[in-house]
């Protein structure tokens, strides 16, 4: 399986952020989860990738070409999807089908004019007059519209109700049965990752944490729950990270399975997306 996105050693320096050896691999027909709290370093790496900003350090490789050098090439078989629309209020739906026909050589008139049906999206109306959720649906057809092999969303299902994002992520998951196509997809919610993400790439303070499948980490990641002296006779090398509660103590372990054998009669749950990310962010460590 070919990576569609591969980003090593990424580096941006700002006077109060650095983005700091940044690496991890989108796979083909894979759908990447990019999380981390707000400040982590998760648009910045984005903006990185299409090289909208400069970096100062490290290379970025999509369909094995450099995002640079070969800049045109690549943005032709990719689609994006920013948290905030971009299209200017005074334009209808239908004029930004006619600029982007100049723009995508791939563009498919009959397949914009689908989604715009799908999603309820009046073709005539100003897109000032849309609503939030209207204007990221528009996003989201507009960058299914030309045939992309890679889609880049960042927060793009933000503002819809749970009935349209669940029909978002139904045609993102139809759009990887291709293993020609990957999604990299940055969100807060990450409910939505746990449904449909293959792998998780998890960023914190400008580093990576961890990129691993998904799978791996409910499967393996646990909270174990206890009393203040059970925590006291706990080996602190077993925890990745912990915090005290109003009735004890939670800390983050990587094999649950193997916890529950050293820690006979322990509580352990299942660890959620949130539950790592709120860990690693707020809890301590040896």
């Amino acid at each position: 399986m070919n990576n569609m996105i591969e980003v090593e050693n990424l580096c941006k320096n700002y006077p109060s952020f650095q983005l700091r050896n940044v690496s991890f691999s989108v796979p083909g027909g894979s759908i990447v989860g990019f999380v981390g709290e707000n400040g982590a370093g998760k648009t910045t790496t984005i903006k990185l990738i299409l090289n909208e900003i400069k970096r100062d350090g490290g290379t970025v490789k999509i369909f094995g070409l450099d995002n640079i050098r070969d800049e045109c090439k690549i943005k032709e078989q990719i689609g994006v999807v920013f948290d905030e629309s971009y299209f200017h209020g005074e334009f209808k739906a239908g004029d930004i089908a006619l600029i982007l026909k100049r723009v995508f050589k791939s563009w498919d008139e009959a397949l914009f004019g689908e989604y715009l049906r799908q999603f309820n999206l009046p073709r005539n109306k100003l897109i000032k007059e849309y609503s939030k959720g209207m204007k990221m649906k528009l996003s989201i057809a507009s960058a299914l519209a030309h045939h992309p092999r890679l889609l880049i969303l960042d927060e793009a299902t933000g503002g819809l109700d749970p009935i349209v994002r669940s029909e978002i992520l139904d045609i993102f998951l139809g759009f990887i049965q291709d293993e020609n196509h990957s999604v990299l997809f940055s969100s807060h919610i990450t409910g939505d990752l746990e449904r449909i993400a293959d792998y998780v790439t998890f960023i914190h303070e400008g580093k990576i944490v961890f990129n691993r499948s998904k799978d791996d980490l409910i499967d393996q990641f646990g909270i174990l729950k206890c009393g203040q002296q059970d925590f006291q006779k706990v080996d602190k090398s077993d925890l990745l990270r912990w915090h005290k509660t109003g009735f004890g103590y939670e800390a983050l372990v990587s094999d649950k399975n193997l916890i529950r054998r050293k820690y006979s009669g322990a509580v352990i749950d299942t660890a959620t997306i949130d539950d790592i990310m709120l860990l690693y962010v707020k809890g301590e460590k040896s």
